[in-house]
């Protein structure tokens, strides 16, 4: 732990949760600290140049989330309440934000994004959405559908809530579940291959679950190209971020009934009403409800009180994803 993470005396905290809400925080007092409540509104509670460990509000966008970082001079901690960075990392600026740590909320989402993968992998395969809509029409539509049992999954993305999604899969009896991450490596259930193998992969699976996080290198990598080596009749499931899918080639190979679809997140985010993506057949969409349930709030608190028990002891913090030049 380098002296520019020790908690700065005076120092303001910002939490977008009510501090009284927060089991065991650390003593404000006795480690100089002031808790400001900040969830996104227009007024500030404070200056933002007091602010030493910013919690970013959860899910109100990277307009909200980057806003006060300019003023926030003594900055020495970002926390994210979400599972990516990408909606703050431009408005963090190496020369007045050197130093600072931007850490993420692994440990909070995994078991909640991997619950609603699983949830769109069955529900598309099993012909869930007709059934709502057959019900709607008292049309009873029986028939055979596809079972994830003897199915080949690939999964792009293979952090934390990859690993969880494939904890999940486990009881269903795949035929085979691939693992796809930025590097090959050696993990206690197989190999982790390489983005650079995609091209082989592709053509093998019945269904591709897209949980990477949205980088320069991931941005639009479910393009045209990506789509059309995908076998006929695949899923594609997307719980990462919406800009990781090119939406209009997308949209093509859905509209010619070639592939299906499960999305949590899109591109345009929220879709706004009258895009095409709402209505394009084989396409299930939820609003990004990957993270946000029941089990996100416990989770959260106790992540923020573990990280500022740290800060304020000088201990290195966890889920570091950079610390900025």
């Amino acid at each position: 732990m380098t002296d520019n993470l020790s908690a700065p005396r005076p120092a303001d905290v910002w939490l977008p949760i009510p501090p009284a809400e927060i089991d065991a925080l650390p003593d404000a007092a006795a480690h100089h600290l002031t808790y400001r409540f900040w969830d996104g509104a227009a007024d500030y509670p404070a200056d933002p140049a007091d602010c030493a460990f910013y919690v970013v509000p959860y899910m109100r966008g990277p307009e909200v989330a980057v806003r006060p970082l300019a003023e926030m001079t003594g900055l020495k901690v970002v926390q994210t309440l979400s599972a990516g960075v990408d909606h703050v990392v431009d408005g963090l600026r190496p020369g007045p934000h050197s130093g600072v740590a931007l850490c993420n909320a692994r440990g909070v989402h995994e078991a909640s994004t991997a619950e609603l993968t699983l949830a769109l992998v069955l529900a598309q395969l099993r012909g869930i959405p007709g059934f709502v809509e057959g019900q709607q029409r008292e049309e009873w539509r029986g028939g055979f559908y596809p079972a994830l049992a003897d199915k080949s999954v690939l999964i792009i993305g293979y952090g934390a809530i990859g690993a969880a999604i494939e904890d999940r899969l486990a009881p269903f009896e795949c035929a085979r579940v691939a693992r796809v991450a930025r590097s090959a490596r050696t993990t206690e259930r197989g190999a982790v291959h390489a983005f650079t193998e995609l091209p082989t992969l592709l053509p093998e699976a019945d269904v591709v679950i897209v949980s990477t996080p949205l980088t320069e290198d991931t941005r639009g990598m479910v393009d045209s190209e990506f789509l059309s080596r995908m076998r006929d009749g695949a899923l594609l499931v997307n719980v990462s971020r919406g800009p990781v899918v090119d939406t209009k080639a997308l949209i093509a190979e859905a509209e010619s009934g070639r592939l299906r679809a499960a999305l949590d997140v899109t591109d345009p985010e929220p879709l706004p009403a009258g895009h095409p993506l709402w209505h394009t057949p084989g396409v299930l969409i939820s609003p990004h409800v990957g993270g946000s349930t029941s089990a996100f709030m416990p989770r959260a608190k106790r992540l923020l009180a573990a990280q500022l028990h740290r800060f304020v002891a000088g201990e290195p913090l966890e889920n570091v994803v950079r610390t900025l030049g």
